[in-house]
């Protein structure tokens, strides 16, 4: 009869191998919720806050918001690519873009994505907000290289704006692209290392530009503290600019000239009650084909009516970057803190916004 040692033995070894087991089988499910996609494995996150009747014919009583992947350091830009039938998004700090693919998963799609010095720079170099433009042709904004580039058909990047006036650009932070090819982007000082206070800032302001099919730079606002996020309305009117400043959060509406210029703007939605108990700032932002705006900020994504109407709040539960729209122009992904997300719709993306045009197809 074998003695107690012998016996704990392999009590020991039995309980080692039903934990490596376990392990494994833990290991097998995570594997297939984030390479699978397999809808009845995915996480949720959040929960919602319904104010207006309204909201419930956007965002279906029993949507969720599912976790497509996790562990990023400050997720951004997500745009869908419809010649890939996947995601693009940005992890800034890292310097990287990945692509989500449903089946296939989190690969890297591009590294460095926004900073190609040889030295450290910052805790944000890496590229911000991505869309596609007129010719399916991925453009950037650059934090660390400063500048807003272009991914050629035939390889390499072309850099469309990276100074006005002789004086480079802060760290251009997002961008929409107009019908006409013209690209309009916010150049808050974010990706410099010391922000307002770096040494390397050329510009005494915070900017919204445009780029014009010609190539030339022109400077449509200066009078917004941290301009940010930005969007058309469908019928290209109204351009929406999302100002992440904590003593003045808000978003305003501009209406835009036939030239491409803007007026001075008025106040869309001032968030700053809504920050003194949630958490994030005025970010980035999408619009669906009825001109409801989708727009990231305090608490998650804030739905609102193009008459500043809020209608409710898809709540992450985290500070939340931005969103877009993809798949069948139904899906929403967004981008919050370390996850990435996406939530399905009864409303469709802009087919007027490049991103979603391609994803309306």
């Amino acid at each position: 009869m074998p003695n107690v040692f012998q016996r704990s033995s392999r009590c020991f070894v039995l309980s080692q191998s039903i934990l490596v087991v376990l392990v494994l089988l833990i290991s097998l499910v995570s594997f297939s919720c984030f390479l699978v996609a397999d809808d009845d494995l995915l996480p949720v996150l959040g929960s919602f806050e319904r104010l207006d009747p309204r909201f419930d014919t956007l965002v279906p009583k029993d949507a969720v918001l599912e976790v497509l992947a996790s562990g990023f350091q400050w997720s951004e830009g997500p745009v869908w690519s419809a010649e890939t039938g996947s995601l693009l998004f940005c992890d800034i700090p890292p310097n990287t873009v990945h692509r989500w693919k449903h089946g296939e998963g989190l690969s890297v799609f591009l590294k460095p994505s926004g900073y190609t010095g040889v030295s450290a720079y910052g805790g944000e170099p890496g590229s911000n907000g991505l869309a596609f433009d007129t010719q399916g042709r991925l453009v950037s904004c650059e934090h660390g290289d400063r500048r807003v580039s272009r991914m050629e058909r035939d390889g390499g990047k072309r850099t469309l704006a990276d100074s006005w006036k002789g004086k480079r650009l802060n760290s251009p932070n997002d961008l929409a692209i107009h019908s006409s090819g013209a690209v309009y982007f916010t150049d808050p000082p974010y990706g410099l290392p010391k922000q307002f206070d770096d040494p390397r800032r050329e510009l005494d302001h915070c900017g919204v530009y445009r780029i014009a099919p010609s190539g030339e730079v022109t400077l449509l606002c200066d009078t917004m503290t941290r301009p940010n996020g930005i969007a058309f309305s469908p019928d290209e009117r109204t351009l929406y600019v999302a100002q992440s400043d904590p003593e003045r959060p808000l978003w305003n509406a501009f209406s835009v000239s036939q030239d491409g210029t803007l007026d001075k703007g008025k106040l869309f939605f001032d968030a700053a009650a809504l920050l003194k108990k949630r958490k994030g700032l005025p970010d980035g932002l999408k619009i669906d084909q009825s001109g409801n705006l989708f727009a990231t900020g305090p608490g998650g994504v804030l739905v609102f009516r193009p008459d500043g109407t809020h209608l409710g709040t898809i709540l992450t539960g985290q500070a939340t970057a931005n969103c877009g729209f993809g798949d069948d122009g139904k899906t929403l992904y967004v981008t919050a803190d370390s996850f990435l997300c996406r939530i399905k719709l009864a409303t469709r993306g802009n087919p007027l916004g490049t991103a979603d045009r391609a994803a309306s197809k």
